[in-house]
């Protein structure tokens, strides 16, 4: 009943057999579902709109656990019995189905890591990548690099090509990590 009235002033849902841990802030707390079997350990920040939701009806952990200062970005969707490590960012409007590692950005539809190892700052959410913008660029710079090829072939092409090479390597690598 106190969960039923709480959804009705706040919008926020939260299953009374989810654990919840200390100085866990929901920020702008609009729409934030966190399901029955949830954990949320200490000191994780929760923008407005972020779903921490099952993708089953079995009985047991089903929904996520979300690890000490991990920073959830608005609209996230993290789904099903997966870990989100220590101090992870999860990028706005993220579907998350797959763990997250310690210290790691995941961004995008489906999430894939994009950054290891950072815990720095958690909140620099305006340094996360812009990997179809990344991905464009590469492409176009791609194309004149093979257009300059068909009306001339010189060594300065090659190692254009090359560096090319090289960025589309560090790109595929970590698409998938």
């Amino acid at each position: 009943m106190i969960m039923g009235l709480n959804h009705i002033f706040t919008h926020i849902d939260i299953h009374p057999a989810a654990i919840i841990g200390q100085r866990v802030f929901i920020d702008h707390g609009t729409g934030v579902v966190i399901g029955e079997t949830a954990i949320v350990e200490d000191d994780v920040l929760i923008y407005q709109g972020v779903t921490l939701g099952g993708v089953s009806l079995k009985h047991g952990k089903r929904h996520p656990t979300v690890k000490k200062g991990a920073v959830l970005g608005a609209g996230a969707k993290i789904l099903g019995n997966i870990t989100i490590g220590e101090y992870a960012k999860i990028g706005a409007n993220s579907v998350v189905v797959k763990p997250v590692p310690d210290c790691s950005t995941a961004i995008g539809i489906p999430a894939h890591v994009i950054e290891k190892g950072r815990c720095t700052d958690p909140f620099m959410h305006n340094m996360l990548p812009d990997i179809n913008k990344e991905m464009f660029e590469y492409l176009l710079k791609r194309v004149a690099v093979l257009e300059h090829i068909l009306v001339v072939d010189n060594k300065k092409v090659l190692e254009e090509d090359l560096e090319l090479e090289n960025i589309y390597d560090a790109f595929i690598k970590a698409m998938k990590s």
